[in-house]
């Protein structure tokens, strides 16, 4: 049953239409992906879903037994209450309820010993404290802010003291711990640490209601949707799989269309020389003919849609003014700590050109203080850093800080770059989306995804050799961190880059530091890399306690089949099934090329004059272009479904090293 559904949504803000004929359905257990460019109007939907805003056009209907949870992505939470309170409020039901089951069991161990009524009273508040869940709500809160990255320090800190990023956290925390069956999340992982990402997929994974999430971690999204939305050229598009199927698909859809497109134009074009032959004979019947043809081609341009094009994007183009010397960095015995709250000791590591790393660690281990220390702003408390020869800095603050609010756009550029005329800075700005007008916009009134880009466009400007960037793809949305891995894939000098974004990570990382209080460890290698590294050291671990225990252990009734004659057998399967699948869309590829076939046969024979002026040709050959038609379009469903099996497939052997 569906929780909610949108029919023909559509919605304008002044001049502009943000999106028009939105529609879908979100079942009971539903986990959606909702991606799209930065301003495509992801965040006014989910607003239009809960009612906060009217549409214009369409209308959503919710189920009665629908319970809508909305985050936003600025989330705040405020007051007088400690975290925990704060969190824990959401329970205020059952809290009431264990209020009032004191007070009468205070009557019964006093004055009213015995009081029959009192006894029963009590009874029944037991068995709906029970029932609401009332004697889990306290492990079920730790679990909950340990899990979003709060310390159990925290729990007890003022609400009104915490970082905007604590309070959006808590708001989370809130939501996640209610009664909603429809969570709204809006960019849910922002604030949280790589530990916390993955705390929050296991929990939308096993989450018994429904999730719509808007996100730009392509990570996240595929290990907990299963459909995706996304929203484009005012369109919503759909698809049954995670964002990399769903990407996939696109892609497919996109090339079907294109050569659809220039199928149809190519068959007007032929049209159309025919019809001017047919005027110039000049005779009754060519003319006669040409109106008929000319009604034909008018009626497919009309049919005939133009594909869609690639939405506009960044262009980045590091590159490095100086290269620099072999050894780039080099951080000795380094140790750094605020009062009262130590940060990292004994780190030590060293940096060569051209290395892409990434320094990973929990919220709170120090990871931006140590770009500040190698970028020369912070001072360490014990160690030292040395830059090689000709190593010239870049520097991305992920707090934009680094921008003059007061400026407008191309004086934020200009003032950095005096060198360059206003035609050059025009140009930067243009290619990082800075148009028209927008270039004189202040600073101030900029998104955070605007201000991301300016401090990139600067960043790019300078030229330098090494790269320290510091959350890069926080306020970018898919189509921009895509232009960024890109372009930094390019680039000819060093990064080092603090990043939760494990799709980037993936991507970029030859070397995966990790930080911790007592220092630091080098992995070579991206993300999974290093994951695989760290569960193989954590199944050795189990191994060792295993071995300790083993005389306590059972004896088995019959001994395990041994695990080379196992994974043999798994593998043979899993490639005859990848041999009957590779099959099946072989021959649906095949069936769907002969019915495209048949059906431009069918048109061509349409478009001949002879049959054109035959009604009950036209008529008999019409129905069955439907029938092709109609095949056709079962066949292309069936193409997908077996996409989709073929990427699960193959996401599965990743899985599982097959």
């Amino acid at each position: 049953m569906a929780l909610l559904s949108a029919a023909n949504l559509g919605k304008e803000f002044s001049d502009r239409t943000l999106f028009r004929g939105v529609s879908f359905e979100v079942g009971e257990r539903d986990k959606i992906g909702l991606v799209g460019d930065n301003g495509c109007g992801k965040t006014t939907l989910f607003r239009l879903l809960t009612g906060e805003y009217t549409p214009d056009a369409g209308g959503v209907v919710r189920s009665r037994d629908a319970r809508i949870g909305y985050m936003e992505q600025h989330a705040c939470t405020d007051g007088g209450r400690t975290l925990w309170q704060e969190v824990e409020s959401v329970f205020a039901p059952v809290m009431e309820m264990e209020r009032e089951w004191e007070r009468v069991n205070a009557l019964l161990t006093g004055e009213k010993s015995g009081d029959a009524a009192l006894i029963e009273r009590q009874h029944r508040l037991s068995e709906k404290i029970e029932a609401a869940g009332g004697l889990t709500y306290k492990s079920r809160v730790r679990a909950t802010l340990l899990g979003l990255g709060f310390d159990e320090a925290a729990f007890s800190q003022p609400v009104r003291s915490l970082s905007g990023g604590q309070k959006s956290k808590a708001a989370m925390g809130r939501l996640l711990l209610s009664d909603a069956n429809l969570l709204l999340l809006d960019e849910p992982t922002n604030h949280l640490d790589i530990p916390s990402v993955e705390w929050l997929e296991e929990f939308l994974r096993t989450y018994t209601g429904a999730a719509v999430i808007i996100s730009h971690d392509r990570y996240f999204l595929d290990r907990v949707t299963s459909r995706t939305l996304e929203l484009a050229h005012g369109r919503l598009y759909a698809s049954n799989g995670n964002y990399s199927v769903h990407r996939a698909l696109r892609e497919k859809e996109r090339e079907v269309e294109e050569k659809h497109y220039k199928t149809a134009s190519r068959e007007i074009r032929r049209i159309e020389e025919n019809i001017a032959l047919l005027r110039q004979w000049n005779r009754e019947k060519s003319i006669r003919t040409a109106e008929s043809k000319q009604k034909m081609v008018d009626r497919l341009k009309e049919e005939l849609v133009e594909p869609e094009g690639d939405a506009p994007v960044i262009r980045f183009d590091f590159t490095a003014r100086y290269v620099s010397g072999n050894e780039v960095v080099n951080a000795e015995d380094l140790a750094m700590d605020f009062p009262n709250r130590p940060l990292f000791r004994n780190v030590s590591f060293g940096v060569r050109r051209g290395q892409r790393v990434f320094l990973l660690g929990p919220n709170g281990c120090g990871k931006t203080t140590l770009l500040k220390i190698l970028n020369g702003q912070y001072a360490p408390r014990r160690g030292s850093v040395r830059l090689g020869a000709k190593v010239t800095i870049g520097y991305y603050d992920q707090t934009q800080e680094g921008l003059d609010p007061c400026k407008t756009v191309i004086d934020e550029v200009w003032d950095a770059y005096p060198d360059r005329t206003q035609t050059e800075i025009r140009n930067a700005l243009a290619a990082f989306l800075f148009r028209g007008d927008d270039v004189f916009k202040e600073v101030s009134l900029l998104s955070g995804g605007e201000r991301a880009r300016l401090l990139l466009l600067k960043l790019m400007l300078a030229r330098d050799n090494l790269l320290l960037l510091d959350e890069p793809t926080n306020h970018l949305d898919i189509g921009s961190c895509e232009a960024l891995e890109n372009a930094l894939s390019g680039y000819d000098g060093t990064l080092f880059i603090v990043s939760h974004d494990r799709y980037f990570i993936n991507r970029m990382a030859d070397h995966v530091i990790r930080l911790t209080e007592d220092g630091c460890r080098v992995f070579p290698g991206n993300y999974d890399d290093y994951l695989a590294e760290m569960q193989k050291e954590e199944g050795r671990e189990g191994k060792t306690t295993e071995k300790g225990n083993a005389k306590a252990a059972p004896a088995l009734s019959a001994p395990a089949a041994p695990a080379k004659v196992n994974d043999y057998k798994r593998r043979k399967e899993q490639e005859s099934a990848r041999r009957r699948l590779a099959t099946r869309i072989r021959r649906n590829e095949e069936a769907v090329s002969l019915a495209e076939a048949e059906a431009a046969s069918l048109h061509a024979r349409l478009a001949d004059g002879t049959v054109s002026a035959d009604y009950t040709q036209v008529l008999a050959l019409t129905e069955e272009l439907e029938r092709v038609n109609a095949a056709l379009e079962e066949l292309m469903e069936e193409w997908e479904r077996l996409q989709n099996e073929q990427l699960a497939m193959e996401a599965g052997e990743a899985g599982t090293g097959g």
